[in-house]
């Protein structure tokens, strides 16, 4: 938990009197409740005590949230409990400059000619996870959709199928759902150690840094090292600008990161766009038409949506380093975290008019505004966002093209905690039939 001293010259946003333990069980039990009542009873800007984050203000104003992610890394830096989850050697704990120069390395494989590779992967595991769905009985879409993006995320990391990742894929899942709940829990006394998620994801994470070692070993070996064009192989063969290479650990990380992060988000946004569509058919009728006709703008201006109208993560914390930051009227000392309630500010009608209305023509023929922020900003901003992207619109054309997705007038499906991230509570059930 980040430690910090209220200085004499602080002028902090206005705080709620609950004890910092209501505050702690409430922000567990749904920061999305909590937050919201703290907004409107104290406006954009408030200041919290919550588990593992500590002393937090919390900000949902769009030119605040742009100061945050403009401010030096001299200023502000990544929020600490990034590096306990997610390793020390992953983008998401470095700092300074050696944030920026593993960006660098690690922003090629992730854009630009490679997307064609990767939309093919896409296409393939979207099929073969389809093939065997049932028609017109309604299931959970989540799972399925958790597969797919697990799946793509492996070959387009590994370059392999078959046997080699099967241990992965047993213990990536699991993980991923036990680290997102870690990270918002501290740890617990030694008395409840068995139901403290800290030390069950930690033991998960030593099982999961092992395999990938083996697999990085193997790669490192491999007489084919120069010929593959995986993400593994790419980075293997990367050096910094000093000529160095990437250390295995360092590696090891990265992976780990790339195949939690990389598909829990992906996989519960699809989710949310599915049921999105069903209790919107004019949205989904629009959706196929454009399938059709082989046109992309209404489903890119769609995902966009469902990112605004349901954001998987809900918040961006940075980490205040220097001696105080200066943020709008606010002076918040060294030691503090600031949180931007991306959750909120999609709520916001100032930026997004009628904000309860799910309306994809938002997003048509304009960038997004500023205040749209499912992948974070400033120089964090989430490095894998293309190939989300990429990956969303992939499988909702190749879906699309392939069944008709039944409507439903069930009401919508409230916000479940999964500890970061926010999933459509029934997972997101669906009903289909095939279309040819």
């Amino acid at each position: 938990m980040s430690t910090s001293v209220l200085r004499s010259d602080s002028h902090l946003p206005p705080a709620t009197r609950l004890p910092s333990a209501v505050q702690g069980l409430a922000a567990i039990a749904s920061r999305r409740l909590f937050f919201g009542h703290l907004h409107d009873r104290h406006g954009t800007a408030f200041t919290v005590h919550l588990p593992v984050f500590g002393r937090a203000v919390v900000i949902s104003d769009a030119s605040l949230a742009r100061e945050l992610f403009t401010a030096g890394d001299k200023v502000i830096n990544v929020q600490p409990n990034l590096g306990r989850i997610l390793g020390t050697g992953s983008i998401f704990s470095l700092e300074g400059r050696e944030h920026r120069a593993r960006r660098k390395l690690l922003t090629p494989p992730l854009h630009g000619k490679r997307m064609k590779t990767y939309e093919q992967i896409v296409e393939e595991e979207v099929r073969a996870e389809t093939s065997t769905w049932p028609v017109e009985t309604e299931f959970a879409s989540m799972e399925p959709m958790m597969r797919i993006t697990l799946n793509v995320i492996l070959r387009a990391v590994f370059g392999a199928v078959g046997d080699d990742l099967e241990n992965l894929r047993r213990i990536i899942p699991p993980m991923v759902t036990v680290g997102s709940r870690a990270a918002t829990v501290p740890n617990l006394p030694r008395a409840l150690s068995a139901v403290d998620p800290n030390r069950r994801y930690e033991r998960m994470r030593v099982e999961g840094k092992a395999l990938l070692g083996d697999l990085i070993t193997r790669s490192r070996n491999d007489p084919r090292l120069e010929e593959r064009d995986d993400i593994l192989a790419l980075m293997l063969r990367s050096r910094y600008e000093d000529g160095t290479p990437m250390g295995d650990d360092e590696i090891g990380d990265e992976l780990m990161t790339m195949l939690a992060a990389g598909h829990e988000t992906t996989g519960t946004t699809l989710a949310w766009a599915f049921e999105r569509l069903r209790r919107h058919p004019e949205v989904l009728g629009r959706l196929v038409a454009e399938v059709d006709e082989g046109g992309t703008e209404y489903r890119h201006a769609t995902i966009l949506e469902t990112q605004r109208s349901r954001p998987v993560i809900d918040f961006a914390a940075r980490h205040v380093v220097a001696d105080h930051l200066d943020l709008g009227p606010w002076r918040i000392p060294r030691g503090y975290n600031v949180m931007v309630s991306i959750a909120l500010l999609h709520d916001d009608s100032r930026e997004f008019a009628d904000p309860e209305r799910f309306d994809p023509t938002r997003f048509l023929g304009t960038a997004p505004s500023p205040a749209w922020l499912p992948f974070g900003g400033g120089t964090r901003r989430c490095i894998g966002a293309a190939f989300a992207t990429m990956e969303m619109d992939v499988v909702l054309r190749t879906i699309l093209s392939e069944f008709e997705l039944l409507p439903t007038d069930d009401r919508a499906e409230r916000w479940f905690s999964r500890g970061v991230a926010y999933a459509p509570a029934r997972g997101g059930r669906i009903a289909v039939r095939r279309r040819h």
